[in-house]
Protein backbone atom coordinates (compact mmCIF):
# COMPACT_ATOMS: atom_id res chain seq x y z
CA UNK A 1 0.00 0.00 0.00
CA UNK A 2 1.42 3.40 -0.94
CA UNK A 3 1.75 6.28 1.53
CA UNK A 4 -1.12 8.10 -0.21
CA UNK A 5 -3.41 5.06 0.09
CA UNK A 6 -2.69 4.62 3.80
CA UNK A 7 -3.32 8.29 4.64
CA UNK A 8 -6.20 8.90 7.02
CA UNK A 9 -8.85 10.89 5.13
CA UNK A 10 -10.33 13.53 7.43
CA UNK A 11 -13.01 16.02 6.37
CA UNK A 12 -14.96 18.71 8.14
CA UNK A 13 -18.54 19.69 7.50
CA UNK A 14 -18.79 23.27 8.81
CA UNK A 15 -21.88 25.32 9.44
CA UNK A 16 -23.99 27.13 11.97
CA UNK A 17 -26.65 24.37 11.95
CA UNK A 18 -29.30 26.48 13.69
CA UNK A 19 -31.07 24.05 13.74
CA UNK A 20 -29.86 20.79 12.19
CA UNK A 21 -32.14 19.78 9.30
CA UNK A 22 -32.68 16.49 7.50
CA UNK A 23 -30.74 18.07 4.63
CA UNK A 24 -27.74 18.66 6.91
CA UNK A 25 -27.97 15.10 8.16
CA UNK A 26 -28.09 13.75 4.60
CA UNK A 27 -24.90 15.63 3.67
CA UNK A 28 -23.19 14.38 6.84
CA UNK A 29 -24.16 10.76 6.16
CA UNK A 30 -22.91 10.97 2.59
CA UNK A 31 -19.66 12.59 3.72
CA UNK A 32 -19.16 9.90 6.37
CA UNK A 33 -19.26 7.25 3.63
CA UNK A 34 -16.48 8.95 1.65
CA UNK A 35 -14.05 9.83 4.43
CA UNK A 36 -12.39 7.84 7.19
CA UNK A 37 -13.41 10.50 9.68
CA UNK A 38 -15.86 13.39 9.49
CA UNK A 39 -16.04 16.23 11.96
CA UNK A 40 -19.26 18.20 12.07
CA UNK A 41 -17.76 21.64 12.75
CA UNK A 42 -20.32 23.88 14.44
CA UNK A 43 -19.34 27.51 14.03
CA UNK A 44 -19.72 29.27 17.37
CA UNK A 45 -20.33 32.86 16.27
CA UNK A 46 -21.88 33.18 12.80
CA UNK A 47 -23.21 36.54 11.68
CA UNK A 48 -26.76 35.28 11.93
CA UNK A 49 -29.71 35.54 14.23
CA UNK A 50 -29.23 32.37 16.29
CA UNK A 51 -31.99 30.56 18.13
CA UNK A 52 -29.76 27.90 19.72
CA UNK A 53 -26.47 28.46 21.55
CA UNK A 54 -23.35 26.78 20.20
CA UNK A 55 -23.49 24.19 22.98
CA UNK A 56 -27.13 23.44 22.17
CA UNK A 57 -26.31 23.07 18.46
CA UNK A 58 -23.45 20.68 19.27
CA UNK A 59 -25.71 18.68 21.61
CA UNK A 60 -28.45 18.48 18.95
CA UNK A 61 -25.97 17.10 16.42
CA UNK A 62 -24.64 14.60 18.96
CA UNK A 63 -28.16 13.37 19.70
CA UNK A 64 -29.02 13.08 16.00
CA UNK A 65 -25.79 11.21 15.23
CA UNK A 66 -26.26 8.82 18.17
CA UNK A 67 -29.39 7.57 16.40
CA UNK A 68 -27.37 6.90 13.22
CA UNK A 69 -24.75 4.64 14.81
CA UNK A 70 -21.81 6.25 12.99
CA UNK A 71 -18.44 5.60 14.57
CA UNK A 72 -16.44 7.85 12.23
CA UNK A 73 -18.29 11.12 12.89
CA UNK A 74 -17.85 13.52 15.78
CA UNK A 75 -19.04 17.03 16.55
CA UNK A 76 -16.83 19.95 17.59
CA UNK A 77 -17.38 23.66 17.94
CA UNK A 78 -14.91 26.14 16.51
CA UNK A 79 -14.24 29.84 16.01
CA UNK A 80 -12.19 31.79 13.50
CA UNK A 81 -11.59 30.99 9.86
CA UNK A 82 -12.91 27.62 8.77
CA UNK A 83 -9.84 26.98 6.65
CA UNK A 84 -7.57 27.62 9.67
CA UNK A 85 -9.62 25.20 11.76
CA UNK A 86 -9.38 22.61 8.98
CA UNK A 87 -5.63 23.07 8.77
CA UNK A 88 -5.18 22.93 12.56
CA UNK A 89 -6.86 19.52 12.83
CA UNK A 90 -5.22 18.09 9.70
CA UNK A 91 -8.33 17.88 7.49
CA UNK A 92 -7.86 17.18 3.80
CA UNK A 93 -11.33 18.37 2.79
CA UNK A 94 -14.18 20.70 3.62
CA UNK A 95 -17.64 19.38 2.77
CA UNK A 96 -20.36 21.74 1.61
CA UNK A 97 -23.98 21.20 0.57
CA UNK A 98 -25.46 22.94 -2.46
CA UNK A 99 -29.18 23.61 -2.82
CA UNK A 100 -29.35 26.42 -5.35
CA UNK A 101 -27.37 28.52 -7.81
CA UNK A 102 -26.98 31.09 -5.00
CA UNK A 103 -25.38 28.42 -2.79
CA UNK A 104 -23.09 27.46 -5.66
CA UNK A 105 -21.98 31.06 -6.22
CA UNK A 106 -21.24 31.65 -2.53
CA UNK A 107 -19.50 28.30 -2.03
CA UNK A 108 -17.53 28.74 -5.26
CA UNK A 109 -16.14 32.07 -4.09
CA UNK A 110 -15.43 30.76 -0.60
CA UNK A 111 -13.85 27.60 -2.00
CA UNK A 112 -11.51 29.63 -4.21
CA UNK A 113 -10.48 31.79 -1.27
CA UNK A 114 -9.87 28.69 0.83
CA UNK A 115 -7.82 27.19 -2.01
CA UNK A 116 -5.70 30.35 -2.09
CA UNK A 117 -5.18 30.20 1.69
CA UNK A 118 -4.62 26.43 1.88
CA UNK A 119 -4.10 24.76 -1.53
CA UNK A 120 -3.73 21.34 0.10
CA UNK A 121 -7.31 21.33 1.47
CA UNK A 122 -10.04 20.47 -1.03
CA UNK A 123 -13.62 21.69 -1.03
CA UNK A 124 -16.06 18.88 -1.79
CA UNK A 125 -19.63 19.87 -2.70
CA UNK A 126 -22.65 17.61 -2.43
CA UNK A 127 -25.84 18.38 -4.32
CA UNK A 128 -28.89 18.29 -2.11
CA UNK A 129 -31.59 15.69 -2.49
CA UNK A 130 -34.58 17.05 -4.36
CA UNK A 131 -36.88 16.69 -1.35
CA UNK A 132 -34.58 19.04 0.62
CA UNK A 133 -34.12 21.62 -2.13
CA UNK A 134 -36.21 24.37 -0.50
CA UNK A 135 -35.22 23.65 3.12
CA UNK A 136 -33.03 26.06 5.06
CA UNK A 137 -32.58 26.51 8.80
CA UNK A 138 -33.64 30.15 8.53
CA UNK A 139 -36.85 29.29 6.71
CA UNK A 140 -37.62 26.48 9.14
CA UNK A 141 -37.21 28.85 12.11
CA UNK A 142 -39.48 31.42 10.46
CA UNK A 143 -42.21 28.92 9.61
CA UNK A 144 -42.03 27.34 13.06
CA UNK A 145 -42.22 30.74 14.78
CA UNK A 146 -45.49 31.38 12.94
CA UNK A 147 -46.96 28.04 13.98
CA UNK A 148 -46.20 26.05 10.84
CA UNK A 149 -45.43 22.33 11.01
CA UNK A 150 -41.80 21.67 10.08
CA UNK A 151 -41.40 18.32 11.85
CA UNK A 152 -40.89 16.30 8.65
CA UNK A 153 -37.92 18.50 7.67
CA UNK A 154 -36.01 17.90 10.91
CA UNK A 155 -34.71 14.90 12.83
CA UNK A 156 -37.29 14.10 15.55
CA UNK A 157 -35.12 15.24 18.45
CA UNK A 158 -34.40 18.55 16.71
CA UNK A 159 -38.10 19.10 15.94
CA UNK A 160 -38.86 18.66 19.66
CA UNK A 161 -36.02 20.98 20.68
CA UNK A 162 -37.28 23.61 18.24
CA UNK A 163 -40.81 23.39 19.68
CA UNK A 164 -39.40 23.72 23.20
CA UNK A 165 -37.21 26.68 22.24
CA UNK A 166 -40.10 28.41 20.44
CA UNK A 167 -42.33 28.05 23.51
CA UNK A 168 -39.52 29.39 25.77
CA UNK A 169 -39.09 32.49 23.62
CA UNK A 170 -42.85 33.19 23.65
CA UNK A 171 -42.91 33.38 27.45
Amino acid sequence: MSQQESRHRLAIYPGSFDPVTNGHLDIALRGARLFDELIIAVYAFPIKNLLFSVDERVALWQEVLANEGLNNVRVEKYTGLTIEYARAIGAQAIIKGLRSPNDFDAEFQQGLMNRKLAPDIETVCFLTNLDQLFVSSSLIKEVASLGGDVADMLPASVAQALLNKQSETRK
